[in-house]
């Protein structure tokens, strides 16, 4: 099992060197020259060759690519192009925002799908409910669902302020109140598709041998349902849980734009329509980097929870 983790672990290196690069090489092929994103189209020649040879994108890709890939590595994502701060001074007062929100969003997913369909997967009457809600989460945008949230608990019930982010130090029950709205808007995609997922496992399982002969030893449908039959359904949902990190950050811009939460959706969004260059290829690379490495914990994860399972 040690030397499963420790071979998967070593993959995280050249994974993540190969998805920087592609992330380097591809952005850099689709908007040309950041001195022309920057300066825009109206832009003599003169002034583009002249911030080109300022900041050294008038070199080869490949220089350009190892030289921040090297300064990356030691916390140097450069300086804003707008604030001139550093990019770290930018992005590590909102990283913990959206990690808090993200974080919540699948684990409350996680836990309300894999749970309620344990719970009610014997009710006739509940159970079409519940795939009800998944399919409404799935096929809804987000915004929807949020504007619709904002509507009930802000509008009409008056329980829930509508936009804005209150730190843990105003208080937690002030925090509580304005993540609770967002988390919510965040998590009903992946409830959607964690709830599909499990379902479909949950039932294939519940045929199986050792479910029958649990049965048979007189145990309750309650016992059968979370001692046996969760257990060895949920791991399709931990590959999910993996794989499902790119669309959170997807997520996070349209839920941050939309309760205005100073996280780090809105400072992309706000990098590419000030075409901030640097600051737009720090977050694409804190994103991959955590793609690579989320998707390896879930593999890791999945190895623990059942040891039959062998990685390449």
């Amino acid at each position: 099992m040690l030397a499963l983790v420790g071979r998967r672990l070593l993959t995280v290196i050249p994974s993540g060197l190969i998805v920087t690069a592609l992330l380097f090489f591809s952005v850099n092929g689709l908007i040309g020259s950041p001195a022309e994103l920057m300066l825009g189209t109206d832009a003599t020649l003169e002034a583009i060759a002249e911030l080109n040879r300022q900041h050294g994108f008038d070199r080869p890709l490949i220089t350009q690519y190892l030289e921040w890939m090297g300064k990356a590595l030691t916390g140097d994502f450069g300086r804003s192009f707008t604030t001139h701060q550093t990019v770290a001074e930018a992005i590590l007062p909102r990283l913990p925002v959206t990690l808090e929100i993200g974080i919540a969003a699948i684990v409350l997913a996680t836990f309300a799908a894999t749970t309620f369909s344990s719970v009610t997967s014997a009710r006739v009457v509940v159970r079409p409910m519940a795939t009800g809600l998944a399919i409404v989460g799935i096929t809804l945008p987000n915004f929807i669902i949020g504007i619709g949230l904002i509507y009930l608990f802000s509008v009409e019930l008056g329980w829930l302020p509508s936009i804005g982010w209150a730190p843990w130090r105003t208080g937690i029950i002030n925090h509580l109140q304005h993540v609770l709205l967002p988390i919510l808007t965040l998590s009903a995609y992946f409830y959607g598709v964690f709830t599909l997922v499990y379902q479909a496992e949950y039932d294939a399982v519940r045929r199986r041998l050792f479910v029958r002969v649990a049965k048979a030893k007189g145990l309750s449908e309650r016992q059968v349902s979370f001692r046996h039959v969760l257990p060895n359904s949920i791991l399709p949902v931990i590959t999910y849980v993996g794989l499902s990190l790119g669309q959170l950050m997807g997520g996070a811009v349209v839920t941050e734009s939309l309760f205005s939460i100073p996280g780090i959706g809105g400072l992309l969004v706000d990098s590419i329509v000030a075409r901030d260059y640097p600051v737009m290829m720090a977050i694409g690379m804190i994103v991959v980097i955590t793609v690579v490495v989320m998707n390896t914990a879930a593999d890791i994860v999945y190895t623990i929870v059942n040891p039959q399972i062998r990685l390449d």
